[in-house]
């Protein structure tokens, strides 16, 4: 049966996902995408899954799941079961320090290093980028260096296991109060302004920004990652304490494996390489160089 097969009915507020049901939930999640989903999220993942039971036109979970694991229906739903249950946090110019590096530190050294090339090309790679306000800061910073310095290019590529995510990010639209961090001169820049009336006010970003970056979708469980190999930095900040120590382990070896020597990878100040058998040399907190 399809889901769109049950009657149009109201979802009551009191019917839950059954144990059997999130276990089952959490072992795909943690097998597809890697993110532990303990007993304790099951409320959270409860409140989540309640939208999509509603836009399936589903009258209960225990239908929902039904859908899911005995009518064969994980094939379609699994792309939009993984945007639902995984957690998009987000900010422009989160953990400000490490943008401060990069124009002061990362881009200066790695220019420096390829000084026998003539507008060298730098690509940045903003891995879990989320809804993409991690590879816009990342591109105002690089594009304000650009004005300045007139010696450089610049590429950024996010990627996201969310295709909800990846379209908000090349929509480049976020509300106002969500850009308060990005300092003034940058909002003068790089920032559209839209007023309309009974609307929340929003930003876009300007389109000479957004053709510098692109959005793909990318598992980073998958066993191989389908980008270049002479990445200058990548970032991956806030996602490896979703994973356990062997997937956080494998992901660090797959990115490291797309930077070239002398190229830069910036974890979450929450997170840590210790225990890898990555080796690379830390040059600031949460930031490791290759060799």
């Amino acid at each position: 049966m399809s889901p769109l097969a049950y009657p149009a009915v109201r979802l009551e507020e009191d019917d839950h996902l059954s144990r059997l049901d999130f276990q089952r939930i959490s072992a795909l999640i943690g097998r597809e995408v890697g993110i532990k989903l303990p007993p304790a999220k099951r409320l959270m993942v409860e409140g989540r899954l309640r939208k999509r039971l509603r836009a399936l036109g589903l009258p209960s979970f225990a239908a929902y799941g039904d859908y899911l694991f005995r009518q064969n229906g994980i094939e379609r739903e699994e792309v939009f079961l993984i945007n639902t249950v995984t957690t998009n946090k987000t900010d422009f110019f989160r953990e400000p320090e490490h943008f401060e590096l990069l124009e002061k530190v990362l881009v200066p050294a790695l220019l420096q290093g390829r000084g026998h090339e003539r507008m060298p090309l730098l690509k940045v790679w903003s891995a879990a980028s989320s809804t993409g306000a991690e590879a816009y800061t990342i591109a105002m910073v690089l594009a304000d260096m650009v004005a300045q310095r007139h010696d450089f290019r610049f590429a950024v590529l996010g990627t996201d296991i969310s295709t909800d995510v990846l379209d908000h990010g090349r929509r480049a639209v976020y509300p106002t109060e969500q850009v308060v961090p990005v300092p003034q001169p940058m909002q003068a820049r790089y920032l559209m302004h839209a007023r309309r009336p009974g609307v929340r006010p929003e930003v876009r970003i300007v389109p000479e920004l957004r053709r510098l970056v692109r959005f793909e979708r990318l598992n980073l469980m998958d066993t191989s990652y389908p980008f270049d190999r002479d990445v200058d930095i990548v970032f991956l900040r806030n996602v490896l304490i979703y994973f356990d120590k062997p997937d956080q382990e494998a992901v660090i070896n797959r990115l490291v494996g797309h930077l070239r020597p002398g190229g830069y990878l910036l974890l979450g100040h929450s997170e840590s390489m210790i225990g890898t058998s990555v080796t690379m040399r830390q040059v600031a907190p949460a930031v490791f160089q290759k060799e």
